[in-house]
């Protein structure tokens, strides 16, 4: 069967808008507050003003008698089974049953005719607290003596992380210079538009439906089983519209969704839950904040031979994701650069701040900032340009790293010399005027991670008679495309238009199993199990094909522009849709095409940090320039511009659509954004005070360049990696190189906001030798 070469593709490789575009500009998109179900209430929940304490009691009675007020829940209502993503890290309540563990932490729920009643009914429920000493900085937190947030964790160890490759003793004991450095890295939130919601419906015959904004329906659908103590079997997850989740934000199931489900229970009545933006930058499942410890040895022609890195990690009141958060900044240490003794250590430790999990990146960003940062300091040191010390080291196709990472394609290389090429680097650095300066960062990630669990990506292919074609898979569209990329793989192989392809969104009753959306892993992993589930159905149109055309099904039969034809005789053809109603009404066939993907590595061994974690790697460069107002301290991002190794890209569009979000949110942590907390409360809970990068803080449209670098990697879905997320993980360090080229000054703490650069202007030039 005729599969055509790259390049000669009628649909991928092309720009196409996404598929849901049309409906979400003119409104007709239902996210999940759009939705309304007949005799639905409203539910509010009660969370706590203190850090830390002991419930004593809660007496509900006088809100469960304010008119219109249905039902009212505690704690006691639910069978007090701990829920979480790993055995070891289970450590979440649906409402705090004996003791709350940061401000905002659930306490109880309301269901009421409407929210302001809701909202009345809160201030009703009278909670006893007897408070207790509170801790909110991770090492004071691993101090003996420091207050205990769980029985289970001794020094409030939330997660610990060891391992070693090769002899780092030795590689340092070789090396002509060693750099050592302390970097840290602030708390930041998703910041998407949307709002956690969900509606939760128990009828009357203990079914358990959940419409919700979820990026991972199926983490979700497993944790409500977990928490509630019901078979999955009696769950349904239907997933809405996402307005955003970036890559933790909305993957994990929330107490609002299972008060929505035993609220319902109560009363009889769907409930919805909507949060407003107080609670979404206040409670957890934030990027976690990092004291980062690295220490680099290398030969006096910038030749890397070890690296010692120790990060302490504040996460928070609770474990999330937070074991795989301590692994991942170790392994990716091994990234994009050839470092061939490595130690790692990393500690997450409890506090009673907000918690924290994934979010786009997850934890490399943090190590890039800090390993890009000192290679600059490195170069500096020993009279090396920044670009050769990056290109001497980083790593080729065909290596392995030592903690076992086999890399295929890998055009990290083309990547530096690309990125060099658009933002004009040889023409800049060095003849820049003070205050104005050039910088580069660079960073690898995974198209998809074979860590744990189910992680098995599934497709069905279902072609009608009319020609068009329903794809169905349990992955999640949050925005990026999916759902549009997903369809132009089915219409490739099938040969038939964009707009044929049909998608639903994910139901847990009716769409197949799925990990979800994170780790950069749809494209790759959804769309191999695609391409291979439209290829299924198509060799079962070709068989009746080649029988009616009499061809041989192997070489001659073209499926292409809604036709099929023979590739030697293309007079000899049939239309797309005549061929399927050949089937289904003179042959009795039902065209259905089923396919399934894993990358059939074996797990990585958690103990030692050893073993391939996914089966392609994207590497990235990223060049920012800057210039920084020493009168202000103001940082103004002047030009950006970033390549990106993506395989092949199926969609150039929502290629740069995501590669540009996604330096964005990395300028963002790198200058504006930052939880600020006192004693655990958030002192900015809003996008006003939450300083999140805007359109016009972003430079000329002129001065934004975006390069793909195309390796075709075999075993991605046309020769198709990870595209967006990757392109972030340099992109705090080429602006921290950025800043420092131009002041003179190196800032090793997030962000580098105003009054930080002003100080430390200020501070330099007392310093500096008078002239």
């Amino acid at each position: 069967m005729t599969v055509q070469a790259c390049g000669d593709y009628a649909i991928i490789g092309k720009p196409a808008p996404k598929k849901d575009a049309w409906i979400k500009v003119t409104g007709e998109a239902k996210y999940a507050d759009d939705l309304f179900l007949a005799g639905m209430l409203h539910g509010k929940l009660l969370r706590s003003p203190h850090p830390h304490a002991k419930i004593s009691h809660i007496d509900t009675s006088r809100a469960e008698k304010l008119a219109g007020v249905r039902a009212v829940i505690t704690g006691k209502d639910f069978p007090g089974i701990k829920y979480g993503n790993m055995p070891q890290t289970r450590d979440y309540l649906p409402l705090a049953l004996d003791k709350v563990r940061y401000i905002g932490d659930e306490v109880a729920a309301v269901a009421a005719i409407d929210e302001e009643v809701a909202e009345e009914a809160l201030d009703l429920i009278r909670v006893e607290y007897e408070p207790l000493p509170a801790v909110f900085d991770a090492e004071e937190a691993m101090k003996p003596g420091a207050p205990q947030l769980h029985d289970h964790a001794a020094n409030n160890m939330s997660a610990e992380t060891a391992f070693q490759f090769g002899d780092v003793a030795k590689g340092f004991a070789e090396s002509d210079y060693l750099q050592e450095d302390l970097f840290e890295t602030q708390p930041v939130k998703q910041g998407m538009l949307e709002p956690h919601a969900c509606i939760g419906q128990w009828d009357e015959t203990g079914k358990i439906t959940l419409w919700a904004s979820k990026q991972s329906p199926y983490v979700v659908w497993k944790q409500l089983s977990m928490g509630l103590g019901i078979e999955t079997s009696r769950i349904r997850v239907i997933q809405t519209y996402v307005g955003g989740g970036f890559s933790g934000g909305k993957q994990e199931a929330m107490p609002m969704d299972f008060c929505a489900v035993v609220l319902s229970k109560k009363c009889g009545r769907p409930v919805k839950f909507v949060h407003n933006m107080d609670e979404v930058l206040t409670i957890g499942h934030m990027r976690h904040p990092m004291k980062i410890w690295l220490r680099t040895g290398v030969k006096k022609d910038g030749t890397l031979l070890a690296q010692h890195l120790k990060i302490v990690a504040d996460g928070g009141a609770y474990s999330s994701i937070g074991q795989l958060s301590m692994y991942l900044p170790g392994a990716m240490l091994n990234l994009p650069y050839r470092v061939p003794n490595v130690k790692y250590e990393a500690y997450r430790i409890f506090t009673n701040n907000g918690f924290c999990g994934a979010l786009r990146g997850h934890t490399i960003p943090q190590v890039c900032f800090a390993r890009d940062s000192q290679l600059d300091l490195i170069a500096e040191k020993l009279g090396l340009d920044p670009i050769d010390i990056r290109l001497k080291n980083g790593l080729r196709p065909g290596e392995t790293t030592p903690n076992g990472f086999r890399i295929g394609t890998f055009g990290f290389a083309e990547c530096v010399e690309k990125a060099m090429e658009a933002s004009g680097w040889k023409e800049k650095r060095g003849k820049l005027p003070r205050y104005r300066g050039i910088g580069m960062g660079c960073g690898s990630l995974v198209s998809g991670a074979r860590v744990m669990g189910h992680s098995a990506s599934t497709a069905q292919v279902n072609v009608h008679e009319d020609g068009t074609v329903a794809l169905v898979t349990g992955s999640t569209d949050v925005g990026q495309g999916a759902d549009t990329v997903l369809s132009m793989i089915a219409a490739e192989v099938l040969g038939v238009g964009l707009e044929d392809i049909r998608f639903s969104l994910v139901d847990t009753d009716i769409t197949p199993a799925d990990p979800g959306t994170f780790s950069s892993r749809v494209t790759f992993w959804t769309g191999n199990a695609v391409k291979i589930a439209a290829e299924d159905a198509r060799r079962q149109l070709a068989e009746i094909a080649a029988e009616k055309l009499k061809a041989q099904i192997d070489d001659d039969i073209v499926f292409r522009d809604r036709q099929v034809y023979v590739k030697s005789d293309p007079q000899r053809r049939l239309r797309f849709d005549e061929l399927v109603r050949l089937a289904q009404h003179r042959q009795g066939k039902v065209i259905m095409g089923k396919g399934a993907y894993t990358s059939g590595e074996a797990l990585i061994d958690f103990r030692t940090g050893y073993g391939n974690m996914s089966p392609a790697y994207t590497p990235s460069a990223c060049v920012v320039e800057v210039e920084v107002d020493p009168q202000t301290g103001q940082v103004t991002v002047a030009g950006v511009w970033g390549a990106h190794d993506c395989g092949f890209p199926l969609n150039p569009m929502l290629v740069k659509g995501q590669v540009l979000g996604a330096t964005v949110m990395g300028i963002g942590q790198a200058l504006y954004e930052n939880l600020l907390r006192v004693d655990g409360k958030v002192m900015n809970p809003s996008f006003r005070d939450y300083k999140m990068p805007l359109t016009e803080d972003m430079p000329r449209l002129a001065n934004v360049g975006h390069v793909n670098v195309i390796t075709n990697d075999p075993s991605g879905p046309f020769g198709a990696k990870e595209a967006g997320e990757g392109a972030a993980a340099g992109v705090i360090a080429a602006v921290a190189n950025a800043v420092y080229n131009a002041t003179g000054v190196r800032f090793r703490s997030l962000p580098f906001s105003p009054d930080k650069i002003l100080f430390a202007l200020k501070e330099s030039d007392r310093k500096a030798p008078a002239r």
